[in-house]
């Protein structure tokens, strides 16, 4: 059994250089160590120890990650993907689970509004009737920690919107889902059932079926800051509390320069 309690720091430093030597990762180093925080807690909590030897133990940091986005190009076949997907079911007579020209409407507003707006999925999915203002472009969106902004919509996911009501019975209003997760029972699309749906979206349009929704928002980052917005814009815009947090975006923009650079500069 494990004395814990005679345990100290230097027998800690030693454990994490063990891990290291058998090329553990970052992030499963990072794993161990919440666990074993989490363990001294307990028997902190219990009179067993006094203090924790792994209190301020200095962890390898984990490596940022750049987040996957699609191209323009990509987002525009992605886009396509609900009226090839509807096309494909009518002349196949009925092959398959059918699909209603509700649903890929509905589909293609989804794929639009989340593009436009830069929305997570849950914001998506709790939007409300009232919260698009036509004449002005602008949608409330409630994000995190139950804080609304304001974003601009553009006139390619309005009209799309307008399209998929068009064909609802009666269109949503006040507080009714902007989208409903069935034609006819008008309760809120969820966000696993999005996410089903941009699947199979992602495979007609040819591209990786493992991305997620939130690939759609870091696209919209990606594609703002290439044409040139700045960074506190962008950071409004997608409800970030901190600009940290939208700053990854700019090394995704970094390296495509750095790309372009190498393979054009003549002097690279």
């Amino acid at each position: 059994m494990v004395a814990w309690e005679k345990l100290s720091r230097d027998d800690f430093r030693n454990y994490l250089r063990f891990l290291g030597r058998n090329n553990l990762g970052r992030a499963a180093i990072q794993l161990r160590f919440s666990a074993l925080r989490t363990f001294y807690k307990f028997l902190i909590r219990h009179g067993a120890v006094e203090m924790s030897p792994i209190r301020n133990l200095s962890l390898p940091k984990l490596e940022k990650r750049l987040p996957k986005f699609l191209t323009v190009q990509q987002m525009k076949d992605l886009l396509a993907a609900p009226a090839k997907l509807l096309e494909t079911r009518k002349q196949e007579k009925g092959a398959g689970r059918p699909i209603s020209a509700a649903a890929c409407l509905r589909d293609l507003a989804v794929l639009e509004t989340i593009y436009s707006c830069g929305l997570r999925i849950s914001e998506l999915c709790g939007m409300r009737a009232e919260d698009i203002d036509w004449s002005e472009q602008i949608v409330r969106v409630r994000g995190k920690g139950k804080k609304e902004r304001l974003v601009p919509v553009g006139e390619p996911a309005l009209r799309t919107i307008q399209n998929y009501w068009s064909v609802l019975t009666p269109p949503p209003a006040g507080l009714s889902p902007v989208f409903f997760a069935e034609t006819k029972k008008h309760a809120p699309l969820n966000p696993l059932q999005l996410s089903r749906r941009l699947k199979q979206y992602l495979v007609i349009a040819g591209l990786d079926p493992g991305l997620t929704p939130h690939k759609l928002r870091h696209s919209y980052a990606t594609h703002l800051l290439d044409a040139g917005a700045d960074l506190r814009s962008v950071q409004e815009l997608l409800g970030h509390a901190h600009l940290i947090t939208t700053q990854i975006y700019t090394h995704v923009t970094t390296e495509r320069l750095k790309k372009a650079y190498d393979a054009a500069h003549p002097r690279a």
